[in-house]
C-alpha cells in the first residue's frame, strides 16, 4: 500500500488503542463481535495483499486497484441504453440481489436523482410521479460468463432513491430519502416547479417486471434510508437519515409480506434515552417500547426548521428517543443492527443492535476519532465470516474496506477512476462513494456501485475463509 493513504494514521491508532471493548463480554452475537471489533482491534490484518492497477475487462481502463488475483468488470454505466433504447440514469446508490436463477443473478439498483425535471423513465403503471427522474433499474448478470445479459427500468417518478433492502420473498424496498408535499412549489434548474405527487415513501420491487409504483403509506413519509425484514415475523425496520434528529422505526404489516394491505408504524423509545446523539456509554444496553405513529403519511410539518420531520415530531411526543442520520439497517443473527453515521461524542459514527427477544437496545461501537472509523455507511455481511464497508467519506480516495472475522481491518479496493471522454465522461472520479455493496448466493462475486459518473462493478477471485 502507498505509505502516505489515510489508512495508514488510521493503522497507527487502531495498533496503540485496544479500546477495552471487552468483545467476548458483551455475549454478541457473530454479526455483532465482527461490528464491535470494528473499535476494538489492535491490528490491521493483511488482508488478501498489496493492491494494484487492474483493467476492466469491459472497457479495458484500470479503474480499480485489487490484490493479486482478483478481476472485475463493469457494467450498467449511466447513459448506456436499458431495454427500450432508454438511457440508464445515474447516480447508482443501494442495491441488492433479489434473485437466483442457476447462474444468473437479478439486481435491483437505485439511482439517487433529485432536482432534475426530465421526468419518469419507466411507463406509466411505473410510475409515481410523471415529473421526477429517481427510480430503479433491474439488471441480469451472468455470473459463470461473467457479463451483464440484459437492464431494464422497473420503476420511477421517485425522488432521491437512496437506499432500501431486500425482502425474504426476493423483492426490492426502494426508499425516497426526501420529504415534499402533493403542491409543493420548488425552484429547479432555476425554474418554479409543482409536485404532482407527495414524496418521502417506500416502494416496492419486484425481481420480474415492473414495480406498480404505489407507495407503502404504513411505512411512513420521511427522509428515509434503508430497510430490512425480520424473516421469522414479517416485521420491517426502518430507518431515517435525518440530519437534525432521527428516529428508528418498525413497521407491523396487517399481513406479512403484503405491504399495501397496510400496517403499524412504531418509533423506538429507550427508556431514560430520549437523546441518542451523544454522550452515551459504548457497551450500555437499554430497555426500549414502541411509540405509535398516528399519521405515518404526515411526512411534512412546518414547524420544524427543515419542514420534514412530521413523522418524528409525533414519535418524539409520545417519548420516542432521537439519533442523529441512521443509514445501514442489517437483519442478522436476531437482531437489528444499525448505523448512525456522525452520532457519537467525536461526531464520527456509532453502531447500534436492536434485539427483539429482549427488546434491548445496545450501543455495540462508537468511533472515537474519524481515524478509527468515519461516517459508516453499508456494511455486508460475507459467507466468509468477515464484512464489507462502503467507504462515503471526505478522503480523496474512496475506498471497499474488508473486516474479518477476528477484527482485522485491511483495504480491499481503492478506486482510480480517472475518465478522459470515456463514456462521454471526464474527470478525475476517485473520491466518488461506494454503494449498495452486495454478494451474489454463493459468495464468489462482490457487486457494488460507483456513485459518479454512475456503474457498477462486479469483482471475484481468490476469495478466502476469514476474510470477505
Amino acid at each position: 500500500m502507498d505509505t502516505d493513504t489515510p489508512l495508514i494514521a488510521r493503522r497507527r491508532l487502531l495498533r496503540a488503542a485496544g479500546f477495552g471493548l471487552g468483545v467476548a463480554g458483551l455475549g454478541l452475537t457473530p454479526v455483532g463481535r465482527l461490528l464491535a471489533r470494528a473499535g476494538s482491534s489492535t491490528q490491521v490484518h493483511a488482508g488478501y495483499g498489496p493492491l494494484k492497477p487492474v483493467h476492466d475487462l469491459n472497457t479495458g481502463l484500470p479503474l480499480l486497484r485489487l490484490p493479486e488475483g482478483f478481476r472485475y468488470t463493469t457494467f450498467g454505466w449511466a447513459g448506456e441504453a436499458l431495454a427500450g433504447d432508454i438511457a440508464c440514469p445515474g447516480k447508482h446508490d443501494g442495491m441488492g440481489v433479489v434473485r437466483a436463477d442457476g447462474a444468473v443473478v437479478t439486481l435491483v439498483r437505485n439511482h439517487e436523482i433529485g432536482g432534475e425535471t426530465r421526468g419518469s423513465f419507466t411507463p406509466a403503471g411505473a410510475t409515481w410521479d410523471p415529473d421526477c427522474a429517481g427510480g430503479t433499474t433491474t439488471l441480469r448478470f451472468d455470473t459463470a460468463a461473467g457479463r451483464l445479459l440484459d437492464a431494464r427500468p422497473s420503476l420511477s417518478g421517485t425522488l432521491v432513491n437512496c437506499a432500501g433492502g431486500v425482502t425474504p420473498w426476493g423483492t426490492w424496498l426502494s426508499c425516497e430519502e426526501i420529504v415534499l408535499t402533493r403542491g409543493q412549489v420548488l425552484d429547479v434548474d432555476g425554474a418554479t416547479h409543482t409536485m404532482r405527487q407527495s414524496h418521502g415513501y417506500v416502494f416496492e420491487v419486484p425481481a420480474d417486471g415492473l414495480s406498480t409504483a404505489e407507495p407503502i403509506v404504513a411505512m411512513g413519509r420521511f427522509k428515509h434510508e434503508a430497510a430490512t425484514v425480520d424473516p421469522s415475523t414479517g416485521i420491517v425496520y426502518l430507518t431515517e437519515d435525518g440530519h437534525r434528529r432521527a428516529g428508528f422505526y418498525r413497521m407491523l404489516p396487517n399481513v406479512p409480506g403484503e405491504f399495501l394491505r397496510g400496517g403499524r408504524l412504531q418509533m423506538l423509545a429507550a427508556e431514560g434515552a430520549p437523546d441518542l446523539r451523544r454522550g452515551r456509554r459504548q457497551g450500555e444496553r437499554l430497555k426500549v417500547r414502541w411509540v405509535e405513529i398516528e399519521h405515518p403519511d404526515q411526512g411534512a410539518d412546518d414547524a420544524s426548521p427543515t419542514r420534514d420531520e412530521g413523522v418524528v415530531a409525533q414519535g418524539v411526543a409520545g417519548g420516542g428517543s432521537v439519533f442523529t442520520r441512521l443509514e445501514g439497517c442489517i437483519y442478522g443473527d436476531g437482531r437489528v443492527f444499525f448505523t448512525s453515521t456522525n452520532g457519537g461524542d467525536a461526531g464520527c459514527g456509532q453502531v447500534w443492535a436492536y434485539a427483539p427477544g429482549s427488546e434491548t437496545l445496545e450501543l455495540v461501537f462508537e468511533s472515537p476519532d474519524p481515524q478509527v472509523l468515519d461516517y459508516p455507511d453499508n456494511v455486508v455481511l460475507s459467507l466468509r465470516g468477515g464484512l464489507v464497508i462502503c467507504e462515503d467519506s471526505s478522503q480523496p480516495v474512496q475506498r471497499l474496506y474488508g473486516m474479518t472475522a477476528a477484527g482485522g481491518l485491511f483495504e480491499f479496493c481503492r478506486s482510480d477512476v480517472v475518465l478522459d471522454g470515456q463514456g462521454g465522461f471526464s474527470g478525475d472520479f476517485r473520491g466518488a462513494e461506494w454503494a449498495g455493496a452486495c454478494f451474489s448466493p454463493d459468495g464468489r462475486w462482490l457487486f457494488a456501485n460507483v456513485y459518479t459518473p454512475g456503474f457498477t462493478v462486479a469483482i471475484t477471485g481468490p476469495w478466502r475463509d476469514g476474510l470477505i
